[in-house]
Parts: structure tokens; sequence; C-alpha cells
């Protein structure tokens, strides 16, 4: 099984999340936070803090971890293992901005359209917004249907 490690940055400002189009690749045409893969020889922090830059143009300020979330599913047609750290922040520096990759939008925390994001989002987004610090874990199959979900609430990660 190959295994991935990622992030997910979810930027909340002013009652309003931060949600990106995929314009491309995997997910493409969901609503997510914006991340991706690890690469060799940086942190995790910092694998956020570069993806967010490409994807959207900004530097996340104020940002913390709050959930560890392992994924096993398929990714281009083979079972992978994703281990995906997700961050909320507060506040960033810059204009945000299009790229290949992502179309950005605001959306009233109230009104999170989550028939547009994948199913495992409606079940830890409302938690982590809440405050709470999350592991778990998610198993899909080839159609990318939730199987099982473990989520629990912990002190720290």
């Amino acid at each position: 099984m190959k295994n991935l490690k990622t992030t997910l940055l979810l930027i909340v400002k002013e009652n309003k999340i931060l949600l990106a189009r995929k314009k491309r690749g995997f997910g493409e045409g969901k609503l997510n936070g914006v991340g991706g893969k690890q690469q060799e020889g940086e942190t995790i922090d910092e694998t956020m803090v570069r993806e967010t830059v490409e994807e959207i143009g900004v530097v996340p300020k104020n940002y913390n971890k709050m959930a560890i979330i392992n994924f096993d599913e398929f990714v281009k047609g083979e079972r992978t293992n994703v281990e995906m750290n997700i961050y909320l922040a507060s506040d960033y520096d810059g204009k945000i901005q299009e790229s290949d990759e992502m179309c950005p939008e605001w959306f009233s925390l109230d009104q999170i359209p989550f028939n547009q994001m994948f199913a495992d989002d409606s079940f830890w987004l409302p938690e982590i917004l809440k405050g709470n610090k999350l592991t778990g874990s998610f198993v899909y199959d080839e159609n990318f249907i939730i199987l099982d979900k473990k989520l629990k609430i912990v002190e720290s990660l």
C-alpha cells in the first residue's frame, strides 16, 4: 500500500470559511480546503504553508493543527493510506487568488456546502470548527463510498 502525508488548511475569518474548488486531479470539482503532499525535507507545517501559497497565493497566519485523520482510499486506482494533517487559520498575509489548481470562495459558516465536498468532511469539519482537536480514520471503497469511520476528540496532537 502506498503512503502519503498531506495537509489541509481551512481559513475561518469574520464568520466565514474559505473553501476552494479543485480544478484538476484528485478531487476535481469538489470544494475543500487547500493543501497537498509533503515533500522530502519539509516539516508538515512547512508543507501546509507552501501548499497554501501555491494554491491560493497567501501565507497563513494564526494557524493551529486541529486534526490528524488517516484515509484508506484509492488514489489513481491504487489503494493508498493518506495521513491528512488538518489546520485552521484565522488570518493570512497577501491577496487570495485563483490558481491553475484551485478556485477559492468564501462561505458563511452556517451555509457550508457539504453536498459539494468529500463525504467525510461533514463528520470532522463541524467538530474542528467548535475548537475540538481530533484523530481518526476513514476507509473508502473504489467508488469513494465510506465503509468505516472513527473519530476521537483529543486534548492535543
